[in-house]
């Protein structure tokens, strides 16, 4: 008897929650005329941070970067969307995955995923020292 997986019917979709958009422009190619990693690196820790200040209500800190994959290459004039889904949070860090996803309406091509990677975050006070993440005031 064979299992029957529903979600092979689906298409993929991005995991969190939308935390940066931009244009791939052609300032940012590498020598092969496709959008350079570190940029999209770059773009991914800026993803993170937006996230990291959304739990951390304060400045934050990138502390490490693990597990960057990069799955197609990026075109110029792509749209990039990088989706941010917290995975854990500790005393003053948390762990983001970040997930990019593409789209390019003058090729008509369909959103897929290109890149993900682990980012690391932890908590700092004015003077650049780590600080516990208090959790937000409830209501």
């Amino acid at each position: 008897m064979a299992l029957i997986d529903d979600d092979m019917d689906r298409d993929p979709t991005p995991a969190g929650e939308l935390a940066l958009q931009t244009l791939a422009m052609p300032k940012d190619t590498n020598a092969n005329g496709d959008i350079f990693g570190g940029w999209l690196v770059s773009q991914m820790d800026l993803a993170a941070g937006i996230a990291a200040k959304q739990v951390t209500h304060g400045r934050s800190a990138t502390v490490a970067i693990k597990n960057v994959e990069f799955l197609a290459p990026v075109s110029v004039g792509s749209v990039v969307s990088c989706y941010a889904e917290i995975l854990e949070i500790g005393r003053s860090s948390m762990h983001i995955n970040i997930e990019v996803w593409i789209s390019n309406s003058l090729t008509q091509e369909a959103q897929r995923k290109v890149a993900e990677g682990l980012f690391i975050f932890v908590a700092i006070d004015e003077n650049g020292r780590t600080r516990r993440i208090t959790p937000p005031d409830k209501d």
